[in-house]
């Protein structure tokens, strides 16, 4: 059996608004539609997946993280916190079971555009947080998304 790591973003952005504390209405949360799967899921790619990765000096699994945000959804965003628990789901790939492990980071937006998305994602929206869980495919992207619920609490307004 294979193993993979992978690293991604579970990405929030703060909607304007005239008080400073944050609450679930004026977070949107960033979500996309992969365009083999068709799965609900959270930026992510493997660690490591990247041509300067081949240059002799590793990529960092913050950097593979930022990297794959920006690639898949067009925003840039910075990282606040690791999550505690990985993400890990056994998949099969052209008959060959895999083990997967996913290090996902809470990160606020900085800038960028959805629309400039890469072609691995048929879609990427913006949500809030009452509709991530009902659009989100995958229980290990769902309990991320409980545990990083947890951490926005945290983050300055």
């Amino acid at each position: 059996m294979t193993r993979e790591f992978s690293a991604g973003g579970i990405v929030f952005r703060k909607i304007r608004n005239p008080k400073s504390e944050i609450r679930k209405n004026n977070v949107l949360w960033l979500v996309c539609q992969h365009s083999q799967h068709k799965g609900w899921v959270f930026p992510k790619g493997f660690i490591g997946d990247h041509p300067s990765a081949g240059s002799g000096q590793a990529e960092s699994t913050e950097e593979a993280a930022l990297r794959e945000v920006e690639e898949e959804t067009g925003v840039k965003a910075r990282i606040i916190e690791k999550l505690k628990n990985p993400a890990t789901y056994f998949y099969v790939w052209k008959g060959e079971k895999r083990f997967k492990t996913v290090y996902y980071f809470l990160m606020e937006y900085i800038k960028g555009d959805i629309i400039n998305h890469d072609f691995e994602m048929s879609a990427v929206e913006w949500l809030p947080e009452e509709e991530v869980l009902e659009r989100l495919t995958y229980k290990s992207d769902k309990i991320a998304f409980q545990e990083t619920l947890q951490l926005i609490h945290k983050v300055p307004s």
